[in-house]
């Protein structure tokens, strides 16, 4: 697959767009002061393309991150997932009201779950990455994801969908087929089983053929095992504790397998939005399909429910179609109208770590710039 960087005429765009959108500047700006190594953003709305930066590209360094720059885009990649089987569905490759089971027979899933549900994470599948409930309890899931140094040290290891599968349905569903809604990223491994069984295809080949190719997304991966970033790109970093002593690692180079399909893809802030544009302006989908992925199911989070692979959310400014991800030391924002006109992309580089430092300010960051572009505020959401 060819790469090439877009990062030049992004950056042209966000150097001479300062000067008209300096609330754009300051906001990205502020979002650094409290705590982000680097952020990147970029905004397509009436008033034309900003794409601007703050921070640093690298610890130490005193370089701005690219503009357009490669990044790990985390659960953003559930979007991309999600458009795949839908596309498949409008092939008549695969059902919505299918049980996966008829599909996927030699897992033993409970037959009550249907495509739609897992895109909707409503099949109560086990999360492989650790179920975390309201009350403080935590049901571990892959060792990586418990320790901050146990994650660094085997942050080479491949691990297969399958596996990722089959562990989380060695554990108790969270709840009865249908019956309520709980992030899980176990379901879009499922939906990425479910990609690879019908059409005897890796999902990176679908991508492309259904996504990748159709759009001219140069800048997207999906990796599935590969460890490099293309340049050029952001570091990412992941902080531990080692027999006390604190130690921060550059984790950029990375095996992605261990989320897989729940996160692993790569692209950039131009990527990110050509294609959510796309979708939301029905290039990619039927009208009918389109409708199914944003019809709203209740999540329990204010103001914001899911549809199939994507946030519905309720703003000042009216409705947006969204996802959002965080993997290791990146994380990447999508934000749409629902007709595709106005977009808001952004990457983020920052040192993670296993207590989740950043979240409440990952989450302040995303309403800073909710409330700038849309005019409204968004709530928490899941990654």
């Amino acid at each position: 697959m060819s790469i090439t960087s877009t990062g030049q005429d992004a950056a042209t765009q966000g150097t001479a767009a300062h000067a008209d959108r300096p609330e754009l500047q300051r906001a990205i700006e502020e979002i650094v002061a409290s705590g982000f190594t680097g952020l990147t953003l970029r905004v397509h709305d009436e008033r034309g393309v900003w794409a601007g930066a703050a921070g640093v590209s690298e610890l130490g360094g005193t370089a701005k991150p690219p503009v357009d720059g490669h990044i790990r885009i985390g659960s953003n990649t559930k979007t991309f997932t999600a458009t795949v089987v839908l596309q498949l569905v409008a092939e008549g490759k695969l059902e919505l009201d299918a049980p996966v089971a008829n599909t996927l027979p030699e897992f033993g899933f409970d037959e009550r779950i249907t495509v739609r549900m897992v895109l909707r994470h409503t099949s109560g599948i086990f999360n492989f990455t650790g179920e975390y409930f309201p009350d403080g309890t935590v049901v571990p899931g892959i060792t990586c994801t418990i320790s901050g140094k146990e994650w660094v040290d085997n942050r080479f290891a491949t691990y297969l969908p399958e596996e990722l599968v089959r562990l989380a349905l060695s554990k108790p569903a969270r709840f009865e087929p249908g019956t309520g809604w709980s992030y899980s990223n176990t379901n879009y491994v499922v939906a990425r089983l479910l990609i690879e069984k019908v059409t005897g295809r890796s999902v990176a080949e679908e991508m492309q053929r259904l996504i990748l190719g159709p759009l001219g997304l140069t800048g997207t991966i999906a990796p599935t095992v590969q460890t490099e970033v293309p340049e050029p790109h952001a570091h990412a970093y992941y902080r531990y504790d080692d027999a006390g002593v604190e130690q921060t690692v550059d984790v950029t180079r990375q095996n992605p397998s261990w989320i897989s399909s729940g996160g692993d893809m790569i692209s950039t802030t131009r990527d990110l939005h050509i294609f959510i544009s796309a979708l939301n302006s029905g290039k990619l989908l039927p009208a009918e399909l389109l409708a199914e992925m944003r019809t709203p199911h209740p999540t329990g989070i204010p103001g914001m429910d899911y549809g199939l692979g994507v946030f519905v959310q309720q703003t000042d400014g009216g409705t947006v179609i969204t996802h959002n991800g965080g993997a290791a030391g990146h994380g990447a924002l999508m934000f749409s109208t629902p007709d595709g006109t106005k977009t808001l992309t952004a990457g983020f580089n920052y040192v993670d770590d296993a207590a989740l430092s950043l979240s409440v300010e990952f989450q302040q960051a995303i309403q800073l710039l909710v409330r700038e572009v849309f005019g409204g505020e968004q709530a928490g959401a899941a990654n």
